[in-house]
């Protein structure tokens, strides 16, 4: 951990790959989810719009390439020695045959300036024959393999529509880190239901587990999804932080966190048209420097209490 930081941050990570400056470009691959085509379900998890996490540069579906051209031109005029990571973001990017899926990745790491992939996923969409493609390509280039587990409670996974079990989670993120790949976890704080014990608990079972990097993020509530309807008719089952008391909770979850994590963010904000709460009126950054500030408040860091924990 860098001395002066009092976690460790993705920055950091990138900086012991990387001689130079990347920046993760997204990609809509056009995959859909088991958990929209009917194979698991239809309407997908509760709380989803993909829309409202699409960056404005991507409206329109377009080859990898052309999107990677609009993306890379989106921040090189300000960053011409840039190089760039292309980050498969939306739906589930392991879910299609291995020739269709392997076609994409590789047309990614053929383009002008792109030195690795970022791959996001369910946990329950991890082939082992595409496992053996991604240890290979992990030898070659960098990759990173991001898993939305959202909630190590099964109560939750089933509330919210998930249709796989937190045991698929830690199944897929040991079997992908045996194979030397690098494994990241997405996480939402303040499910449906879930109390602050809940929500510390998910950071003491995610230590147990072979991760390299760590995203965290509020509950939104979005419009167009179940949650919107939940909410409205159920707002006892929700609990949206207030901004302040937010910045408390991401300290104490990072304090239980093991200490070789990356944090990658704290929050994450959807487009104000698509967002109906929380309402904060600030930026990530900026509530990445008051998370920062608060540990500093605290004379704490990230794992100050797992190392308690274990001890």
């Amino acid at each position: 951990m860098n001395p002066n930081k009092p976690y460790r941050d993705f920055a950091d990570f990138l900086a012991e790959n990387f001689p130079y400056k990347v920046q993760k470009t997204t990609i809509n691959a056009g995959l859909t989810c088991p958990n929209r085509d009917g194979s698991k379900a239809r309407g997908g998890c509760t709380y989803c719009n993909n829309q409202s996490f699409s960056p404005r540069y991507e409206k329109l579906p377009k080859t990898i390439s052309e999107q990677l051209a609009n993306g890379i031109d989106f921040f090189s005029h300000k960053y011409p020695e840039m190089k760039y990571l292309a980050y498969f973001q939306s739906y589930t990017n392991t879910y299609g045959s291995i020739e269709s899926l392997t076609t994409m990745y590789e047309e990614a790491l053929a383009y002008p300036n792109v030195v690795g992939l970022i791959i996001g996923t369910r946990p329950d969409c991890m082939p082992d024959e595409l496992l053996d493609y991604l240890e290979k390509l992990n030898k070659k280039t960098f990759l990173l393999v991001e898993y939305g587990v959202e909630s190590t409670l099964n109560k939750t996974l089933e509330r919210i529509n998930r249709q796989h079990t937190y045991e698929e989670s830690v199944d897929a993120i040991h079997k992908t880190a045996e194979r030397g790949i690098p494994v990241g976890v997405h996480m939402i704080l303040g499910l449906p239901d879930e109390t602050k014990e809940d929500i510390l608990y998910h950071a003491d079972e995610l230590s147990k587990l072979p991760l390299t990097t760590i995203k965290l993020h509020q509950l939104q509530i979005i419009k167009g999804t179940v949650m919107e309807k939940e909410f409205k008719s159920l707002p006892e089952s929700f609990h949206l932080f207030q901004l302040d008391e937010y910045i408390d909770l991401c300290v104490d979850f990072a304090e239980r966190l093991h200490p070789n994590f990356y944090i990658e963010r704290f929050s994450s904000h959807s487009p104000v048209e698509w967002r109906i709460a929380p309402d904060w009126g600030i930026k990530n950054a900026e509530i990445t420097h008051k998370v920062t500030k608060r540990f500093l408040e605290r004379d704490s860091r990230q794992g100050k209490k797992f190392n308690q924990l274990q001890s």
